[in-house]
């Protein structure tokens, strides 16, 4: 039986992240969470580059552009939709879901999905640093871990 898993290490990979502007105060803690552990992991500050979008209907497109690059090695999505009191919350959170699966499913880097989906302020703001951990982070590591795993499957 062989196992194939992707080790976590940053030394020598070039990694984007495109992240809403959006919930600012959330997704800056996101952004602070992903490139500390990207940089505590290996990565070298200048090989991460950072695209900032509107929002996170708009996330889906510029990814589309930056994994289209095929400059990095792994790329992570990051933004804050907080439910509000109108349906809007649905539809924007299911098309930046989607658009974001159907990129990942297409690019030849990895794409991670690490866009809070949260019922209130407080849940979101737990998620980006606070008694949840920070979800930015999860994603960075998660990002490394499958750029390996991307190279060992050739």
């Amino acid at each position: 039986m062989t196992e194939f898993s992707g080790r976590i290490d940053g030394r020598g990979k070039r990694v984007a992240i495109v992240i809403s502007r959006f919930n600012e105060a959330v997704t800056d803690a996101l952004h602070k969470g992903a490139v500390d552990e990207f940089v505590q992991l290996g990565v070298a500050p200048e090989s991460i580059d950072t695209f900032w979008v509107p929002g996170a209907f708009d996330l889906p497109p510029v990814l589309r552009r930056v994994a289209g690059r095929n400059e990095f090695d792994a790329v992570v999505c990051l933004g804050a939709v907080i439910r509000g009191e109108t349906p809007h919350f649905d539809y924007i959170s299911a098309e930046a879901a989607k658009g974001i699966s159907a990129v990942g499913q297409t690019s030849k880097c990895p794409v991670v999905f690490g866009v809070l989906t949260c019922d209130t302020a407080a849940q979101a703001k737990d998620r980006a640093g606070g008694k949840a951990g920070n979800k930015g982070s999860d994603v960075a590591r998660a990002a490394l871990e499958l750029s390996d795993l991307y190279t060992q499957l050739g």
